[in-house]
């Protein structure tokens, strides 16, 4: 049988979007070509300056084409740093026909882009050319133009619904079994599961009619070991989902915890409180959350100093310090201890930004809103992670309020996806709202 002929590789156009959203992206087309439309270059140079994760990823992109660019033209194929890569090529604006800026009444970046993919499926017409943008109105656009567009898919968590969510509920469980981790604090796993080996770290609830146990699995003694319920700061558990989330950010062995939940499940107070409770274990506590303005409003033109634009952004942290402190009489040291904390800097607050180069030893980092994070973001920080350190990421993968990031494609959903089974690693998903009835039903029914 004759062989069936190879395609020829195919030309991904790469939009602004996707290389804000990952300086790394020449690499993530295995040996296909890229094409880097100029107006990206340009739109690029307007992104460079700035604390907030956009400005590290254009700087970032605009190093590695300098380094491409040393004695080389950009506008010829250009062989890609890695094995079984293929080329990549600067694109420089063309006069096309059709004309998207004509089209669509407008000489805008975009537009331009457009065209540059259209240019590329005229000068290429044996291979396909596909538009890369996680644009939503810009896929529509290049498709009704007979132009493919594709979101950019690394990182991106196929199946939210099965996301890992870091518990099971075991019905029917023998009595002697739930008596003998209430009197010994573990049993085999060979007792419950059998030859089946749970993940690392998962949490279960095990019961049968007439009463239940809090479990989770731990991998070194290969034994199910009870979990107790027990406080933090102060601040008592108050369902199941919570002991697991704070026993997780308790336990010593764990040094990467990821909460998952809905606003008002008590995500940040838990981190906050196992922080304060193990103060005296870690050299900091470090408590950051990505800067995101609302309504596209650069901080920039907020009133006053640096300090005054940031406390808006980093008031609901504030908020949950105060709710623990006023856990506390007043004539209570503990209470006390949170603002002096804060004057010390033993406790910092801080937007994500303002992390960036810091070392990460025998510290304890809350990472709050992580799910406005880029899967490359969260990498960035746990990579910094030292001697001693341990993370907590916080947040609600259905509550993104950056564009360009949805449930499928932020830190938070790849980073759970991604650790999941990980001895160092645990997770827990928050479900039940225990701020107050009337938020609990504005989740339910709005």
């Amino acid at each position: 049988m004759p062989r069936a002929k190879k395609s020829p590789p195919k030309i991904f156009v790469l939009d602004t979007s996707v290389i804000l959203y990952n300086h790394a992206a020449l690499t993530s087309f295995e040996e296909h070509d890229v094409v880097i439309p100029i107006p990206v270059l340009e739109e690029l140079d307007t992104f460079k300056k700035g604390n907030e994760i956009k400005n590290f990823e254009a700087r970032e992109f605009i190093r590695i084409m300098d380094s491409y660019s040393k004695g080389i033209a950009l506008t010829d194929w250009i062989p890609l740093n890695g094995k079984k890569l293929g080329k990549m090529k600067v694109r420089m604006d063309v006069s096309t026909n059709p004309d998207a800026c004509k089209i669509f009444g407008a000489d805008k970046a975009d537009h331009r882009i457009l065209n540059a993919a259209i240019g590329m499926q005229q000068e290429f017409p044996d291979r396909r050319v596909v538009l890369v943008t996680k644009d939503v109105n810009l896929r529509i656009k290049a498709r009704s133009l007979d132009i493919a567009a594709e979101d950019f898919e690394t990182g991106k968590v196929q199946n939210v619904e099965a996301l890992y969510n870091g518990k099971t509920v075991v019905e029917d469980v023998d009595q002697t079994l739930i008596d003998s981790l209430y009197n010994e604090g573990r049993i085999s796993r060979s007792a419950i599961f059998g030859k089946e080996k749970p993940l690392p770290n998962h949490y279960f609830i095990l019961r049968n009619i007439k009463s239940s146990v809090l479990a989770f699995y731990h991998e070194e003694s290969d034994c199910i070991l009870r979990v107790e319920k027990r406080a933090a700061f102060n601040i008592k558990p108050k369902n199941a989902e919570q002991v697991f989330a704070l026993h997780a950010m308790l336990n010593p062995e764990v040094q990467l915890v990821t909460v998952q939940g809905v606003a008002g499940t008590g995500k940040t107070l838990l981190a906050l409180a196992a922080a304060l409770e193990q103060r005296r274990d870690f050299r900091q506590i470090y408590l950051a959350r990505p800067i995101v303005p609302l309504s596209n409003k650069d901080i920039g033109f907020l009133p006053g100093d640096i300090k005054s634009k940031l406390n808006p952004y980093m008031e609901p942290l504030y908020d949950n310090l105060k709710y623990i402190q006023s856990t506390f009489d007043e004539k209570e040291k503990e209470g006390r201890k949170i603002q002096e904390m804060l004057d010390n800097e033993k406790l910092v607050i801080t937007p994500l930004a303002y992390i960036r180069g810091r070392s990460l030893s025998q510290i304890f980092f809350i990472v709050d809103e992580a799910q406005n994070l880029t899967p490359h973001e969260i990498k960035t920080i746990i990579t910094r992670a030292g001697e001693n350190a341990k993370i907590v990421f916080t947040g609600d993968i259905y509550q993104i309020d950056t564009p360009y990031l949805d449930t499928q494609s932020n830190g938070l959903s790849y980073l759970i996806d991604r650790m999941h089974g990980q001895a160092l690693h645990a997770h827990v998903t928050l479900e039940k709202g225990e701020r107050s009835p009337l938020a609990n039903l504005a989740n339910e029914l709005l």
